[in-house]
């Protein structure tokens, strides 16, 4: 038998390693060893035993809003769009747009930070 306790486990992640020893078993692999590989499976999917802490009672609907929220947060960043900027902070893009205005030499190979620097100076 696999070590540990399995009481702390529930219903549905017993019925589950038991389902998959029985597949293991039935593919010729040992019933020591398809258990082990069921116990394994079970607490690499659902993270062992009981568990507490936070998110334990964290709803669906709370869950899909912050991955939503992140998924938004994570296109701004990578358009280099800030949801907090402030009037100081300017997109390359419209970095780039001055500079073109200012006609400023070598612009469209600058980053950033060289193109603030160059507008400043320019």
């Amino acid at each position: 038998m696999a070590r540990g306790d399995k009481d702390k486990y529930s219903d549905e992640q017993k019925r589950k390693a038991k389902h998959i020893e029985n597949g293991y078993e039935h593919k010729g692999v040992s019933k020591d060893e398809a258990e082990k590989r069921a116990w394994a499976t079970v607490n690499k999917q659902s993270g062992g035993g009981e568990h507490g802490g936070s998110g334990e009672h964290t709803s669906e609907k709370t869950n899909k809003a912050a991955r939503k929220d992140s998924a938004h947060k994570a296109v701004a960043s990578k358009h280099g769009i800030s949801r907090e900027r402030s009037g100081s902070e300017e997109t390359k893009a419209s970095l780039l747009e001055k500079a073109r205005a200012k006609n400023i030499v070598g612009r469209s190979t600058m980053s950033k930070q060289q193109l603030i620097n160059a507008l400043h100076h320019g």
